[in-house]
């Protein structure tokens, strides 16, 4: 038994599916497969209970997962101590929006456990995100999946509905949803081009055979839902912790309806230090249960 193959086990238990797992190690599906046929052979056991499309561990899987845990834990408890300092530094990009709610309660949850890990913070549109990752400015990127690179690993932690927001005095604000069509003709105020939310709105549109309007662009979703309870349009934007105090009304888009899926990211060419890998499966184990 290698360590290499607890942690594809430990891939394949957390994520569920063979591709996506795959994908996180960053390695082809085939590979995991006969990495964990290799390990089941040689326990003796079956671990797997094996579908089309979804993986549960068996009982022997579940009594492996416990001592993989520990061990792979271990292992990087190990890598972590005699590791340079400066690999304990975790360079943390993420949209604009996710600052107000997912960012700060994952770092401040992560830090308990982790306390001589540092972060070092960058915001911007999913183009930038998507440059710095490349670059290596950035070791993991929270997003929506609109990062559109080969080179891109990318792994969903949550999704959230979008809404179609309009101020309380607007005739609308007396629904509770309304399909896109019935606001083909508001102006419509949104994030600026190259915004993941902004390609997700256009998307839409373009399915509905409509052409917005757009009479105000902004950097950030609070800014969006200010202009739109000062009475300069409509949009379409998640329901984020502070926009309670607004006068808006979130209306649930009937036809068709709108989520968009948040999830992390990183570079698939580059081989992520102890530190930015624990943080990582940190991300994805705290969201296990909203996928």
């Amino acid at each position: 038994m290698e360590l290499q193959q607890l942690e594809y086990f430990l891939a394949i238990a957390h994520i569920g599916n063979f591709t996506k797992a795959a994908k996180a190690v960053s390695i082809t599906q085939s590979a995991l497969s006969r990495s964990i046929i290799r390990l089941e052979n040689e326990l003796g056991v079956k671990l797997l209970n094996r579908n089309t499309k979804e993986v549960s561990l068996t009982h022997y899987g579940e009594m492996l997962l416990t001592h993989a845990q520990r061990i792979v834990k271990e292992q990087t408890a190990a890598k972590m101590a005699i590791y340079k300092p400066d690999r304990q530094i975790i360079n943390l990009s993420f949209l604009h929006s996710l600052g107000s709610y997912i960012v700060p309660k994952l770092i401040s949850e992560f830090r308990k456990t982790h306390p001589q890990c540092k972060f070092r913070l960058y915001q911007n549109n999913s183009t930038v995100l998507t440059e710095q990752l490349i670059q290596g400015k950035t070791d993991l990127c929270i997003c929506s999946n609109l990062l559109m690179n080969e080179t891109i690993g990318w792994l969903p932690l949550c999704s959230e509905e979008l809404f179609i927001v309009v101020p309380l005095q607007h005739p609308l604000a007396q629904k509770e949803s309304v399909n896109l069509k019935e606001i083909a003709d508001e102006s419509f105020v949104t994030l600026k081009p190259f915004y993941g939310l902004r390609l997700l709105a256009n998307q839409l549109f373009d399915m509905s055979g409509i052409s917005p309007h757009i009479e105000f662009e902004g950097d950030e979703i609070v800014t969006v839902a200010n202009l739109v309870a000062a009475g300069l349009g409509v949009s379409l934007i998640p329901k984020i912790p502070g926009l309670d105090y607004l006068n808006l009304k979130f209306l649930r888009l009937s036809s068709p309806h709108c989520r968009r899926t948040i999830g992390i990211a990183w570079d698939t060419n580059r081989m992520l230090s102890p530190s930015v890998y624990e943080f990582q499966k940190f991300a994805l184990d705290s969201f296990a249960d909203d996928r």
